[in-house]
């Protein structure tokens, strides 16, 4: 999609991910969810593809993969924005996005402190980022590890806080989800950087 820069944000982790022992695969097109055999293998499949569309062999393959142990993560619509029809890709996910204010805004990003001890956000604080702030629809089986408050305006009578990271266990394999990263330079936010950097080797085999 031509809002986002799915490349270079992921060519962002990628020394990252070299750095701690993983030999990296990247493909551009969704075909490769085709190959079943390569899925199994993988550790972890870290996926950045806003909206677009799965055919049936693709999701099954990795849904199947995930359930059998291969890692699954992401951020942004790269993740929660993609592959809106599907159902089974969404209890993979745990969560899809559904709206956004306009704009960029500066805004609070809050851990849980019922996961103050959670790898991926252990040791951080609350911290603010200037993006997109996703409103989402969640499922109740994720752990919630990071939160952002929407006020209360003409449109929501009361305060609400969003979740804004989550992990999950699917099967043998583990999902981890950020609403942070629209563009580049989110990651520039040391804590979303933290926090993502974690999530992938959290999310991993």
């Amino acid at each position: 999609w031509e809002g986002h820069s799915p490349i270079e944000a992921t060519d962002l982790f990628l020394p990252f991910l070299r750095r701690h022992g993983f030999h990296v695969t990247t493909a551009e097109e969704l075909e490769v969810y085709e190959d079943a055999e390569l899925l199994a293998a993988t550790d972890l499949i870290v996926q950045c593809w806003t909206m677009g569309e799965l055919t049936r062999k693709e999701c099954a393959n990795l849904v199947a993969a995930v359930h059998a142990g291969t890692g699954f993560a992401g951020w942004h619509g790269g993740i929660i924005d993609s592959f809106r029809g599907d159902l089974d890709y969404q209890l993979l996910t745990g969560g899809q996005f559904l709206m956004h204010p306009p704009g960029f805004a500066t805004h609070r990003v809050d851990p849980v402190d019922a996961f103050a001890d959670h790898p991926v956000i252990a040791g951080l604080g609350a911290f603010e980022v200037h993006t997109e702030r996703y409103w989402v629809a969640t499922d109740p089986l994720n752990d919630v590890l990071a939160t952002t408050t929407f006020e209360a305006d003409e449109i929501l009578p009361r305060p609400v806080a969003i979740p804004a990271v989550w992990t999950r266990r699917r099967g043998l394999g583990r999902v981890f989800v950020s609403t942070i990263g629209h563009k580049p330079d989110d990651f520039d936010t040391a804590e979303a950087r933290a926090l993502t950097e974690r999530g992938l080797l959290w999310a991993s085999r």
